[in-house]
This record gives structure tokens, sequence and C-alpha cells, in this order.
């Protein structure tokens, strides 16, 4: 599948580091390094604009090494950029980690998954369907 995207920044388009990779690395697009302190948010622009095909949806995830070495994660995970979405791709980060980090240009910051999706329409019932989970919620079907 082919998606049109715009380049506005000075590094190279996102790509598969992989052949079974699912997420492509987005990258800071920053004039001047941002530091984050902890418990601190801000939205780092990528300097990328796309146009996806209804039906489809870029998420925006966190990094997991970066996650895990740093602290730093994408605060909605995942983000979701709509079809119809043309502004600039923008990645809300969190700094949960105890130190100030500094985001530089080029930063690889998050990765992006194209995934498709449906749209679908509500059917309002009485009742739904039994299973043998019933209304179990949260920790319900796991072994002690």
């Amino acid at each position: 599948m082919k998606i049109k995207i715009i380049n506005k920044s000075e590094h190279k388009l996102p790509h598969y580091e992989t052949k079974a990779s699912a997420g492509m690395d987005l990258r800071a697009n920053i004039s001047e390094e941002i530091s984050l302190k902890p418990l601190e948010r801000t939205i780092v622009k990528t300097g990328l604009f796309i146009e996806l095909p209804v039906g489809y949806e870029a998420q925006v995830r966190p990094r997991s090494g970066l996650a895990a070495k740093k602290g730093i994660t994408v605060l909605n995970a995942p983000g979701t950029i709509d079809a119809d979405y043309r502004g600039e791709i923008g990645v809300i980060l969190v700094n949960l980690s105890n130190e100030e980090y500094t985001i530089k240009d080029g930063e690889r910051v998050a990765q992006m998954v194209i995934a498709k999706h449906e749209h679908i329409t509500w059917e309002e019932v009485d009742v739904l369907g039994e299973t043998s989970r019933g209304e179990g919620g949260f920790g319900s079907t796991g072994h002690q």
C-alpha cells in the first residue's frame, strides 16, 4: 500500500527497520533541544504530514527502549491519527523517570503503526448473549 507523505524535516522518512517490523520510528523535528523534567509532558513535532485512506489510522506508540531505559513514553498511547487529519504529526511525550531528559533534533521519539479499522453500527438490545466469563471484569480470567 502506498501512503502520501510530506516531509518538511531534514530527516529520512519513517521506514521499517526489519522485514517483520510493525512500526516505523518517528523522529523529533525541533530547532532547539527540549528538556523534559520528571512528570512533565510536551508535544514533539515530526515535520511529517500524511494522507491516509479512509478505513485506516496511524497509531503513535512508545518506543520500548526509550520507555525502559529512560522512562520516556507516549502519554496517550496509542495516539490516533485519523484519515481526515492533514496537520503535522506530533507526539505527546511524558517523562515518567526521576531525572530530566533532553530531546534532540532527529531523535527517535515514538513509533507509528498503520492499522485498518472498521466503522460499526450499534444495535440496541435488552439482553446480551451469555458467555462462561459473564460479567467478570479486571483480573477475573487470571490464575492465582
